[in-house]
């Protein structure tokens, strides 16, 4: 969330950052509430002062024996009245909140301009992309068996999948092999819960805007979450750390859920898009002077899990326009695809500065025992399904099997090749 003293007192550089991210929010609203806000602080403050005032002539008129009771009743009035303004005040200072909260994250310098993915900027491109000498398959065609996506939609309905045999084992073995690899660079695992309060989503960014994008329960007191960045972010809600305890580095493995409700039509088939898929999460939290470091760090512990698979892919700037709610900056890493002939995203690792922890009231205190907020990051240390399809396509062969990934092996039994069963 942007400080609203910040946001008070730079409304031209929050309309310039709007603008920027091709958004039309409007603000008079806001300004209509601030004149509102500082009239009532005001007359608050002035019926505060004339309170004291007459509570001390009461004191001293108490003492020479004077009849106090005229004064005792206008306190009275006043005590009244000042009740109903700070009311008023607490109303009008909650939708300031409000309207706050509902404004993105102000953007870094390095963001370029631009309004859609076609203005994305690309860094690098790492590895060569594969030739094959016989016609491209892509994994629903290679593997239509052991991907039963008519199973799964006759219980669960369109954007699921049910995962059979090897294939299943192979999609277990990314998620283990990738936890693995993540510990042992120094993230710690954890196992969190699936469920979560309204408040964790708030904390990160995904409420109020992305309400739509979740999928609550019954009565809306807890929500599926759509990646392990909300918990493992959250634990350091209403947090006070020490500085010598940063960085906190953090990874889970879990099943994330989403609506896609801003998706239609988008990678309806395959498992580019699913309604329930299963991701590795990287989650940093750190100190100000160390968060572009740390951002570097993250972008590369993401890409380690490609090169290790020896995938061909690019890392990416994002433009404004595309870059997330709650992100100051954010790098896609995105993966070759034989069978669309495009690179995909398989991965966003993204810097929020302090905007989800002044969400989350989440501190730490430094040498000079100040407290501050931290700031955080996080990333996909991949998305699962979306690392199988990048495997079963960069690794098919001419006879419509795959053959497996040198590192995943040992994970496999010393499997070396999966056909579709």
């Amino acid at each position: 969330m942007i400080p609203a003293q910040y946001f008070r007192n730079h409304l031209n550089q929050i309309e310039a950052m709007l603008k920027k991210r091709g958004m039309e929010i409007d603000l008079s609203s806001f300004k209509e509430l601030e004149e509102q806000r500082k009239s009532l602080q005001v007359e608050t403050e002035g019926l505060q002062a004339k309170s004291n005032q007459l509570s001390k002539e009461v004191a001293l008129g108490k003492q020479s024996g004077q009849d106090m009771s005229g004064l005792f009743k206008e306190l009275g009035i006043l005590a009244k009245d000042k009740k109903n303004k700070e009311a008023a005040l607490k109303s009008v200072q909650d939708e300031i909140q409000n309207t706050i909260a509902a404004i993105p994250n102000l953007l870094s310098e390095q963001v370029p301009e631009g309004l859609s993915e076609v203005d994305n900027v690309i860094v690098e491109t790492y590895g060569e992309i594969p030739s094959f000498d016989f016609q491209v398959r892509s994994h629903i065609d290679l593997f239509p068996r052991s991907l039963d996506f008519a199973c799964a939609a006759q219980i669960s309905g369109s954007r699921y999948v049910m995962m059979k045999g090897k294939i299943a084992k192979l999609h277990r073995a990314l998620g283990q092999w990738m936890l693995d690899v993540h510990t042992e660079a120094g993230y710690q695992e954890v196992n969190p819960p699936l469920l979560v309060e309204p408040k964790a989503l708030f904390g990160t960014g995904q409420l109020p805007k992305f309400k739509e994008d979740q999928f609550f329960t019954q009565s809306e007191s807890h929500a599926l979450i759509p990646t392990a960045e909300v918990p493992l972010t959250n634990i350091y809600r209403d947090q006070i750390v020490a500085q010598d305890k940063l960085p906190i580095k953090l990874t889970a493995l879990t099943p994330c859920f989403r609506s896609e409700a801003g998706s239609y039509g988008k990678d309806t088939a395959g498992l580019m898009r699913l309604h329930q898929f299963e991701k590795v999460e990287l989650v940093q939290l750190v100190d100000a002077q160390n968060a572009h470091q740390a951002l570097d760090a993250l972008v590369n512990d993401a890409a380690s899990i490609l090169t290790l698979l020896k995938l061909p892919f690019r890392k990416v700037l994002l433009c404004a326009g595309d870059t997330g709610f709650s992100s100051h900056i954010t790098y896609d890493l995105e993966v070759w695809v034989p069978s669309e002939n495009r690179y995909r995203e398989i991965s966003s690792c993204s810097y929020f500065a302090d905007f989800q922890a002044r969400r989350m009231k989440a501190r730490y205190r430094d040498d000079q025992k100040k407290v501050n907020y931290l700031h955080t990051l996080n990333g996909s240390g991949l998305a699962v399904g979306r690392t199988l399809l990048a495997v079963i396509e960069n690794y098919q062969t001419k006879e419509g099997t795959i053959i497996v990934p040198e590192v995943l092996k040992p994970y496999m039994n010393g499997l070396e090749v999966i056909s579709d069963e």
